[in-house]
């Protein structure tokens, strides 16, 4: 892509006026966060999110999804010159977790809390996207900013039954047209705030959520040849699915199978007729995605036809977090100069969670990065996904920064 040679912009101007945005950072977070909502029912977060947009005279588009219409994307033109489309994304919604910290901005929502970072990934994006909305005429190309629901999970479309992602949901509404890179940041409290990691190729594992209902025929226990016993095929299909893992798939892919639930029977002298099992299976080679779902459907169906029972199958498809090598460059360099030369580490060991941002990756080039939120002296070390989860409130302007650093490209 060829573009004009322009006057760099004033990238330290930039890097000041973010900084002068930590308090309104802050305060979006924490509101965020006393009122977390859950995948695709952000419509509070949603709102706030656009209204904020329009304000700084960024073009919105609310209601993005073709399937649930919870999605914003704002889209803020450049009047510098020809320059790339970058794509920033964060993500919106919370988790069905009882947050136990004790803090002034603690849940107000019972049951539900930001336990994954996601109110400090919406702040980080809306500080970017303000201070690049005060240097527009410094930006060459344009910036689409996507705020995407339901990250955490996947939930029956009203139109075609599929299991889908907020990312999914967004995409298939047409949010990558024309783009040229896309990037999003993950806090990892992990990691020191201050400093950031990166994956060369993959990042993330692609994880895929499955459902099983096995249904034999209720019977009395004393007549157990009239019946079809479904926890009895339940057990099969376990044992068999774990020698599946064991002897079907390339030892020498990644990938890991468990189970999360089980459910079956009405009564303790009862043959139960029906059995549903829940479980994730992780890797990251498509092919062995590929392998595993369809050595589900062969066990399910052969264990089902031996027993003279029947199954249904339902899948949430995941995909991997493949980051581009170019991109990663970018984002390396980028970060270098934001943080420092030595506050940034590549990542050697892919994660086998998953994120549905391997969707973007997977139609354009792109990176996943994570950005350090922890603070041992503070008492803020607890994983994402745990009910004392916290962050560094310091993260907020080091990831916007890194933010407005990769929209302006290679400038």
């Amino acid at each position: 892509m060829g573009h004009a040679k322009l006057r760099k912009p004033n990238i330290a101007g930039m890097m000041r006026s973010t900084g002068l945005l930590e308090d309104e950072m802050v305060a979006i977070r924490r509101d965020l966060h006393l009122h977390p909502e859950l995948l695709y029912d952000v419509a509070r977060t949603s709102s706030m999110v656009a209204e904020l947009l329009e304000s700084w005279g960024i073009a919105v588009r609310r209601n993005v999804g073709k399937h649930f219409g919870m999605g914003v994307a704002g889209t803020l033109e450049g009047t510098a010159g020809d320059g790339p489309t970058i794509l920033l994304r964060a993500d919106m919604d919370a988790l069905p977790i009882t947050e136990q910290n004790e803090v002034s901005y603690r849940s107000l929502n019972a049951g539900v809390m930001h336990a994954c970072g996601h109110d400090a990934h919406t702040a980080m994006l809306l500080g970017a996207a303000k201070t690049l909305a005060e240097y527009r005429h410094q930006l060459p190309g344009k910036v689409i900013f996507i705020f995407q629901p339901a990250e955490e999970g996947a939930v029956q479309s009203p139109l075609d039954g599929r299991l889908l992602s907020g990312g999914r949901d967004m995409i298939e509404d047409g949010i990558l047209e024309g783009v040229d890179y896309a990037y999003a940041l993950h806090v990892m409290p992990e990691l020191p705030v201050g400093t950031l990691g990166v994956h060369p190729h993959y990042a993330m594992a692609a994880s895929s959520h499955f459902t099983l209902e096995l249904r034999g025929t209720a019977g009395h226990h004393s007549a157990p040849h009239r019946s079809v016993d479904a926890i009895q095929m339940a057990a099969r299909f376990i044992t068999e699915t774990n020698a599946l893992m064991a002897n079907q798939i390339d030892p020498s892919e990644a990938a890991v199978l468990a189970f999360g639930t089980l459910n079956a029977g009405t009564a303790i002298n009862v043959i139960a007729e029906s059995s549903v099992l829940t479980g994730t299976f992780r890797a990251f080679s498509k092919s062995t995605v590929d392998g595993i779902t369809e050595g589900l459907k062969r066990q399910a169906a052969a264990i089902s036809a031996a027993s003279g029972g029947s199954w249904k199958l339902e899948l949430r498809e995941g995909i991997s977090v493949l980051n581009d090598k170019a991109a990663v460059q970018r984002v390396i360099r980028a970060a270098r100069e934001v943080l420092g030369d030595d506050q940034v580490h590549v990542l050697n060991q892919p994660s086998l969670a998953g994120e549905d941002f391997g969707w973007y990756l997977d139609r354009v080039p792109g990176a996943f990065a994570f950005i350090g939120c922890g603070n041992e002296e503070m008492g803020i070390t607890h994983a994402i996904h745990q009910p004392n989860f916290n962050i560094d409130e310091a993260v907020l302007v080091h990831g916007a920064r890194l933010l407005v650093r990769l929209a302006l490209h290679e400038a």
